[in-house]
């Protein structure tokens, strides 16, 4: 038997012996046709590595449900001045003119590369309509790039349309094969206009919906709870998803609950962004600074759908990250004060249902670990993992570590 981190990609896996599940069993993992099941003293059916998972952790797959692939790893080529959200939008509009498609590739498929090294099988990514130049530019880039690497990766790409951008580009990005709307109504002059107009280019081309929604520490309007009332007002049956959602946070109870509720009503999902939040809001006060993140706890009381993000990785956003969920599932546990295992499914099984995908066992996506416990996993559990895709080896790293505290190196 092959121990996990002798496995390479591409390398067909058929049975993990001995893994450790979430629950605190060890069972005996079988993958067949591309489904992964426990069952005891079991014997490989299909081809593949026998592995003796002795002390790894089997976790469903990572997700990674807003990024922004397109502006990914550009941090170093901006101003060092770190500010508000404005200041980001405008660093990144300077930085347009210089950025073409190759180059918006080559930073993508790094970035997609971190991402599946830390577990991640299946990612959203919003991609830029830029105001000059070849508009869709950016955009071809990406969906060339998610098309090459779909055998390995499943990744959705959404137009971030802006208020500025004319419907005949809306139109010719959803022409090139897109998988979502996308836009930020709370950058425009009337929020509930441009939620119309980009709602009426989803019902025209049946395309979920995905809004960066009141992402601000103002109370100037509540973009969500107009999104909800336009979405059941329409009848709208494809999903729907609002990201960030800070504004929510200076809700007072009763405002709150009624706002989740009517989002419940209208089966909108929500995607919390914690690190990008943490980073970019709150800039402008001095004391008293808010925390800037959705009210999770509430929202999963309010019975919404919840996932959680990365958002922005090393560019004027954001200029820290790791591509890694498990980061952002340990910054909800100490910012959003949720438990371990919530903060875990809101980076697997909530980002798969917000993105419309089957469960990650039932398509052997999945992740094994060298720990022994939830807690030791959202705590930090290092660089070490192997990642399956449909039960093949899509990503392994090998971790090994010395000290003068310990006699001989150790695997982490």
């Amino acid at each position: 038997m092959l121990d996990p981190s002798a496995l390479r990609p591409g390398e067909p896996v058929a049975l993990l012996r001995d893994v450790r599940t979430l629950a605190g069993e060890t069972v005996d993992l079988q993958i067949v046709d591309g489904r992964a099941a426990a069952a005891a003293d079991a014997e490989p059916e299909m081809p593949g590595a026998v592995v003796d998972a002795t002390g790894w952790l089997v976790l469903p797959a990572l997700g990674e449900p807003h990024a922004h692939l397109d502006k990914a790893l550009t941090v170093d080529r901006g101003s060092s001045r770190l500010n508000s959200l404005l200041d980001a939008v405008d660093q990144w509009h300077r930085m347009l003119p210089d950025i073409n498609g190759p180059d918006v590739r080559e930073r993508a498929e790094r970035a997609l590369a971190q991402y599946a090294a830390a577990g991640v099988t299946a990612i959203r990514t919003h991609v830029d309509v830029p105001p000059d130049g070849d508009a869709l530019r950016c955009l071809r880039a990406v969906l060339e790039l998610r098309d090459e690497v779909a055998d390995r990766m499943t990744v959705q790409v959404i137009p971030l349309i802006s208020p500025a951008t004319p419907l005949p580009v809306i139109e010719a990005a959803v022409a090139e094969g897109v998988d979502g709307i996308g836009g930020v109504p709370h950058l425009a002059d009337d929020p509930a206009a441009e939620t119309a107009r980009l709602l009426d280019v989803a019902e025209r081309s049946g395309l979920p919906v995905d809004l960066h929604t009141d992402e601000a520490l103002d109370l100037h309007g509540l973009d969500l709870e107009d999104l909800a009332r336009q979405v059941l007002a329409r009848g709208l049956e494809q999903r729907v998803t609002a990201s960030h959602c800070v504004r929510l946070s200076l809700l007072p109870p009763e405002r709150l609950a009624t706002t989740l509720d009517k989002v419940a009503e209208a089966g909108i999902g929500i995607v919390v962004l914690p690190q990008t939040n943490l980073f970019l809001q709150g800039r402008d006060r001095r004391h008293s600074v808010p925390r800037a993140i959705a009210p999770v706890r509430a929202m999963l009381e309010a019975g919404i759908e919840v996932a959680a993000g990365g958002d922005n990785l090393r560019d004027p956003f954001n200029a820290v990250g790791r591509g890694d969920p498990l980061e952002t599932a340990s910054l909800l546990v100490a910012a959003a004060h949720v438990h371990p295992g919530e903060a875990l499914e809101a980076v697997t099984g909530g980002v798969r249902r917000v993105l419309g995908l089957p469960d990650a066992d039932s398509v052997a996506d999945l992740v094994l670990v060298p720990a022994q416990s939830l807690t030791s996993i959202v705590a930090g559990p290092g660089d070490a993992r192997v990642v399956l895709r449909g039960g093949t080896v899509l990503a392994s790293t090998r971790v090994e570590r010395a000290t003068a505290l310990t006699r001989e190196p150790q695997e982490v």
